[in-house]
């Protein structure tokens, strides 16, 4: 079955759909930073890099079983401006609609962040739901953490996934592999290895030449709204969410937790200052579940953590769309 793979990121959810037997003859991405990256590791597909606002519908390929994608998220995300649909970025999600009532799959999915769930984003939610039904499909809307799906991550997102009322197809979004506590993965199980190769980008953040496979990471001083909470989480639990921002990106497990003084008021335990460092973009990619053989292209490591941070984990992806692919088979 092929795909069209809409704002595609670097491709983590084009990855897991790929490992569940689609194809992806297209995919369309506009960050200029990103395309590297993807056309590396995405060899079978044919990257368009226009902005989809400038596309015409046609222009994408007709012979096409399901539309995939993640349009752009900050506007609804908590730590936005919240403007949801109002806001440039949030409109976006007309054009993904724009495309899908052209085409017509059989099936779409629409992932973002949990905060379109908001209640003052009620409206414009309904709005979304009401248009996919109206293009003729039937829709669900599944809010679900990654640490239930194979990852080592607490993150928590929104997929709209609909089916072509025509196909009367009743779909149930899968509970997930590792929704019992017992079989959660951990950091230990995914990043212990990498604290021995960890290496500091380079001078002003940017790649570090002798980093081996993105194992550098971000260096520089912490804000007060970093330090306003606890950034480090122990071995033997999960991740906080990956930020797209090597700034505000979590620390390594090694360091002891931050200490409360107050009201967002946060320090690094006395005299192990040295062990509080940023995750590096290989850790945070094996976190958000993309192999070591996956490449990513960058000049300014920032850009490494925000192709990683925005993209659907792996293995979530995956089963999402070994669901979908048993109901085709």
């Amino acid at each position: 079955m092929k795909l069209l793979s809409l704002f595609s990121g670097c491709g983590g959810l084009d990855l897991g759909f790929e490992k569940a037997g689609f194809e992806i003859p297209v995919a369309n991405e506009f960050d200029s930073a990103i395309w590297q990256t993807f056309k590396l590791n995405h060899t079978k597909t044919q990257l368009v890099t226009e902005d989809i606002r400038n596309l015409a519908a046609d222009f994408f390929p007709d012979d096409i079983d399901g539309i995939i994608g993640g349009p752009p998220c900050q506007s609804w995300s908590e730590a936005g401006a919240q403007r949801g649909i109002n806001d440039s970025r949030g409109a976006l999600f007309l054009d993904y609609i724009r495309i899908l009532k052209a085409k017509k799959p059989k099936f779409f999915l629409a992932e973002n962040v949990s905060g379109m769930l908001a209640n003052r984003h009620s409206n414009e939610v309904n709005f979304i739901i009401e248009t996919f039904k109206n293009c003729g499909y039937n829709v669900t809307i599944n809010l679900v953490n990654a640490k239930n799906y194979g990852v080592a991550q607490e993150r928590k997102r929104v997929f709209f996934i609909g089916f072509r009322q025509d196909l009367n197809i009743n779909f149930k979004f899968p509970k997930g592999s590792t929704f019992d506590d017992s079989k959660k993965l951990n950091l230990r199980d995914v990043i212990w290895d990498l604290q021995f190769s960890a290496i500091p980008a380079a001078e002003g953040n940017f790649h570090n030449a002798q980093a081996e496979n993105n194992n550098e990471f971000f260096t520089g001083n912490f804000s007060t709204i970093f330090m306003s909470r606890n950034r480090v989480k122990s071995w033997d639990e999960q991740a906080f969410t990956v930020q797209a921002s090597g700034r505000h990106c979590q620390l390594h497990p090694q360091a002891p937790k931050m200490i409360f003084c107050g009201k967002d008021i946060f320090k690094f335990e006395p005299g192990k200052e040295n062990l509080y460092r940023r995750m590096t973009v290989r850790e945070i990619a094996r976190i958000q579940g993309f192999s070591d053989d996956f490449k990513f292209i960058y000049s300014k490591v920032d850009n490494a953590y925000k192709m990683i941070g925005n993209a659907v984990p792996v293995p979530l992806a995956y089963e999402i769309a070994v669901a979908i692919h048993n109901f085709f088979i």
